[in-house]
């Protein structure tokens, strides 16, 4: 016991020593899009107005089985587009939770998933980054589609470039794969490219291929236990500004 909380009070020190110590100036910045721009909850709202007292829980399981989903096609070489396994995880949690899922009903969550609410200080970041003359693009699992129509939705086309889709190496994160679609974008190596993430999964990812990462851990989640600490942490986007210094 002694050995353990001795081993711990070391990790610790070393994490508090690691915050205390300046954030490396990258070059470039990719965001994750879904839960880090947009908001993939946001659904709960029109599933709550079909549902009353289960949109939540209906988006929660909703999200939880779309991941599923990516992992298990990934790992299985069994790809199949995102917005195929956005409908398969809405399928499945609405069964899950025995709600009665009618083509109208799933025709307009789709739809919501299509145009979901972007985070609000999206935009204040972005015209900053633009501002500091900093690149800022999307690495995402979505299709890129679906990708061109958040965006579009959200009134960020002109802040956002590259727009980056899993789609193009037929995988998804944490597959090296898609993670190397940002150095190849940017011709930049990965460590001078900030990627930024609100899934604790795609920041330990991110940080494991080597770029410099920021997890946004918006609900305060715990740290994903495999000795692993992306670069930053924060609680929303705005700690991306801290990186890119105003001159």
């Amino acid at each position: 016991c002694r050995r353990h909380l001795m081993r711990g009070g070391v990790r610790n020190t070393v994490r508090a020593m690691m915050d205390s110590v300046p954030p490396p100036t990258p070059d470039a910045v990719l965001f994750d899009a879904y839960g880090t721009l947009f908001d993939v909850y946001s659904v709960g709202l029109a599933a709550e107005q079909l549902w009353p007292g289960r949109g939540d829980a209906l988006a929660l399981l909703w999200r939880d089985k779309q991941i599923d989903y990516t992992r298990l096609c990934s790992m299985s070489g069994r790809y199949r587009p995102f917005w195929d396994l956005t409908r398969a995880g809405l399928r499945f949690a609405a069964q899950k939770l025995g709600l009665p899922l009618d083509r109208a009903a799933e025709d307009r969550l789709m739809n919501e998933y299509r145009h979901l609410s972007a985070f609000p200080e999206n935009r204040e970041v972005l015209q900053a980054l633009a501002q500091r003359g900093v690149r800022a693009g999307i690495l995402s699992n979505g299709d890129p589609e679906m990708l061109a129509v958040a965006v579009r939705s959200a009134g960020l086309q002109d802040l956002l470039n590259p727009v980056l889709s899993a789609h193009g190496v037929q995988r998804f994160k944490t597959d090296a794969a898609v993670y190397q679609l940002g150095p190849q974008a940017l011709g930049l190596p990965a460590k001078k490219i900030l990627f930024v993430s609100s899934n604790g999964w795609d920041a330990i990812g991110a940080t494991w291929f080597g770029y410099t990462t920021l997890w946004v851990n918006r609900a305060g989640a715990p740290l994903e236990q495999l000795d692993t600490t992306p670069t930053r942490t924060a609680g929303n986007l705005r700690a991306v500004l801290d990186f890119f210094p105003a001159s």
